[in-house]
């Protein structure tokens, strides 16, 4: 089934292919890989529980595990600290009664915006490191504005990670995100060099006895990622947060390759499941036509002010039926402009990221008459 919609300022209609996808994959063998998944809201800009909870299975039955309550989830941006907490116990619960992965983020966004002692900060973070222990999920080690806005050196990351990871009941994820998801973040673990800064989290693994499982690295450059990449023990894996380089990254190349925790997969969940189980049975043109075109799509999800890059997430699972309206905490589906969202539009369906072209040309139509 394909459908066709006119768009505004476009010499001709926008075709929206048939997606032939399958419903369900299963885990990928290869690459150990996290969707970061959204919050979707109802119109009053409460948090629609049903539409949350029914995207995450759908992340899942693609062979997905799921990043809860991470920067995707509005962390810091909408979402509460209380709400986040009532995220990750109802996610990991869930994920718990099917059998599937979950690890969630476990952050200091508890504490006032601005400078905090240092002890406070670990306090802090050890309440929610015991939250998402308790919850029998995977703890990813976010990272902090607060630590970021009162550490003043590495010596000082350091220290209070060294003191996170005597906490861990099993191996974390460090979650590096780079200013352009947060400028609130620049200069983190003491520096605004990459490799200066990459110096101090190799210490760090290096002093950790086993306690990091791998890094999320988010800092949109590849170059700089497969430099990190191939300096990490072998034990240790690197997920890619990449969103506009992931496509490789993630094939990589005789020298390795990185695993994946990424927004993106929110958006691209067909086809990229299709790609992953290509990459298992060794077919390179296989993946390549898949997750290949997902990639324009995701450089304008992304592109600057990358922070909104929410926004896209929750249009196209709207778009695709898996929220009733496209809504979301704090309203923050009005950061974007209706020609981005346009241009996210004609990139899902080259993308064939749409999962049902009529229902996706009848929610454009909405969307298009009610931006008017």
């Amino acid at each position: 089934m394909t459908a066709a919609i006119a768009l505004p300022g476009r010499p001709t209609t926008c075709p929206v292919p048939a997606p032939d996808w399958r419903s369900s994959y299963p885990p990928p063998q290869r690459r150990s890989v996290y969707a970061a998944a959204h919050v979707a809201a109802l119109g009053d800009g409460t948090i629609d529980w049903e539409s949350t909870m029914a995207f995450r299975e759908h992340l899942w039955a693609h062979g997905f595990g799921v990043a809860e309550a991470m920067d995707t989830a509005q962390r810091g941006m909408g979402l509460s600290a209380g709400q986040a907490r009532e995220l990750i116990a109802r996610s990991a619960a869930r994920a718990a009664e099917l059998g599937t992965a979950i690890a969630s983020g476990a952050g200091t966004d508890q504490l006032a915006a601005g400078r905090h002692p240092l002890p406070q900060i670990i306090r802090a973070y050890a309440d929610q490191i015991e939250l998402v222990q308790t919850s029998g999920s995977q703890v990813i080690v976010m990272a902090s504005r607060a630590l970021a806005a009162s550490a003043r050196s590495a010596a000082d990351y350091l220290q209070v990670y060294g003191q996170l990871l005597t906490l861990a009941d099993r191996p974390v994820l460090l979650h590096w995100l780079g200013e352009a998801f947060d400028p609130a973040l620049r200069g983190y673990w003491g520096s605004s060099d990459f490799r200066t800064a990459a110096g101090t989290v190799l210490d760090l693994i290096e002093r950790a006895d086993g306690k990091v499982a791998g890094i999320k690295l988010s800092v949109l450059d590849a170059d700089n990622e497969i430099w990190l990449r191939r300096r990490l023990p072998a034990e240790v894996r690197m997920y890619t947060g990449d969103d506009f380089n992931y496509s490789d990254l993630i094939k990589g190349d005789a020298r390795g390759h990185s695993d994946a925790l990424l927004g993106a997969f929110a958006a691209i969940t067909g086809p990229a499941a299709a790609a992953l189980q290509a990459l298992d049975a060794g077919d390179l043109a296989g993946y390549e036509a898949a997750m290949g075109p997902t990639v324009a799509l995701s450089r304008v999800i992304f592109e600057a002010p990358t922070v909104h890059y929410k926004a896209g997430i929750a249009f196209v699972a709207w778009l695709n039926g898996l929220q009733p309206s496209f809504s979301m905490l704090d309203r923050l589906q009005q950061s974007r402009s209706a020609d981005h969202l346009i241009r996210v539009f004609e990139r899902a369906a080259a993308a064939r990221a749409l999962l049902d072209p009529e229902l996706a040309v009848t929610r454009m139509h909405e969307y298009l008459q009610a931006s008017t």
